[in-house]
């Protein structure tokens, strides 16, 4: 069973940056591909970012230019580093394992002034 564990999230003023991390484990990390999505209150799951076991890697187009995915092989670990963060952009971030239809548990990012 793979089991995905989110952490990085806080509260950031606009323009400020944040790192989310997403340890994954129980599986064959490195030929998964991996996600990120966010929800935000009153409003549905969305898209984010993902990225292939061979790092293709593709964007909404709300955060392309601000966010980056990657991975790291080594430590079963995927990242999303936000920078310039909106206020638009707070919301619950979760990690979800593409291959699996699997999900964390999300980490709660606040931008507010």
């Amino acid at each position: 069973q793979v089991n995905l564990v989110e952490s990085g999230g806080g509260l950031v003023q606009p323009g400020e940056s944040l790192r989310l991390s997403c340890l994954v484990s129980g599986g064959v990390f490195m030929i998964y591909t991996m996600d990120w999505w966010r929800q935000a209150p009153g409003k549905e799951r969305e898209f984010v970012a993902r990225i292939d076991s061979g790092g293709t890697t593709k964007y909404a187009d709300s955060v392309k230019d601000r966010f980056t995915i990657s991975r790291d092989n080594a430590k079963n670990t995927v990242h999303l580093q936000m920078n310039s963060l909106k206020p638009e952009d707070t919301a619950v971030y979760y990690c979800r394992l593409f291959d699996f239809g699997s999900w964390g548990r999300g980490t709660q990012v606040t931008v507010s002034s």
